[in-house]
């Protein structure tokens, strides 16, 4: 399939790698539903992108949010047939720290938005796809979800990061297993250190420090360089069930 042709719905698309993905699809002539929780941003990000654009407020962790978001975004575009999952939170915290054990409600918290969140979107894009008419393939849709360098080698503090997103990674393969059915592929991008705007907030010295840690290039990530692999996984059919590291060959450290 092509990009351009593409009929998208990104989580997360008011901001980063989510944005970026949503940039990429319009610059090559495809549609987008950015869906976030951010009202402001999220519109003033669909009227940035043009006519092809619109903003959905979706909370992923809700899945009759997600279930109506969906529909609605199917039904503007005429279809989905690319859903990209970037939502998601990275709330840290050492599980036994200097103020006792880690509440649980926290590293619940994690799991809903990052994991659960990312099935919500995902089976109900899948529902959605399969209505689609086959390509020459047989393809009906891709599913892209976020992992993380994290969900490999999880650094201390982000014992429910990286379980949510080695969770992101784990169920990918039967989810492909189960899609090609319906000739819907599923992969996983798992971003190394990348410059959001979280990250572009931090001092000027905790960036170069952390630049410093990847082997090459020695910087941090480019947003457009994850949407990039996100490009080359939809137009590429033969990528399938698959995690791609983009992450400058960095592998994390205990702390």
């Amino acid at each position: 399939m092509k990009l351009s042709q593409a009929k998208a719905v990104v989580t997360g698309g008011a901001s980063g790698l989510g944005f970026a993905s949503a940039q990429r699809v319009i610059s090559e002539g495809g549609q987008v539903v950015l869906l976030d929780i951010n009202d402001e941003l999220g519109n003033e990000r669909a009227a940035e992108l043009g006519d092809r654009a619109s903003y959905i407020n979706t909370d992923v962790s809700n899945e009759e949010s997600v279930k109506a978001a969906l529909q609605q975004a199917a039904a503007t575009m005429g279809g989905i047939t690319l859903a990209v999952n970037c939502a998601g939170i990275a709330t840290a915290g050492r599980a036994v720290g200097r103020e006792g054990p880690w509440p649980t409600e926290k590293f619940s918290r994690v799991i809903q938005i990052n994991l659960i969140g990312t099935f919500n979107v995902t089976k109900e894009a899948a529902a959605i796809m399969n209505q689609n008419e086959p390509t020459e393939d047989g393809e009906r849709g891709v599913v892209i979800s976020t992992a993380s360098i994290a969900a490999f080698e999880g650094q201390i503090g982000q014992a429910a990061y990286s379980a949510s997103k080695g969770g992101v990674h784990a169920m990918m393969l039967p989810l492909a297993r189960e899609f090609a059915a319906f000739g819907i592929r599923v992969n996983t991008i798992a971003p190394g250190i990348m410059l959001t705007p979280m990250m572009a907030g931090m001092p000027e010295e905790v960036q170069e420090s952390l630049a410093k840690q990847v082997p090459f290039p020695q910087r941090l990530g480019k947003p457009e360089e994850y949407a990039n692999t996100v490009a080359y996984i939809y137009e590429t059919t033969y990528v399938n069930a698959e995690t791609i590291r983009c992450d400058g060959a960095i592998r994390m450290q205990a702390k």
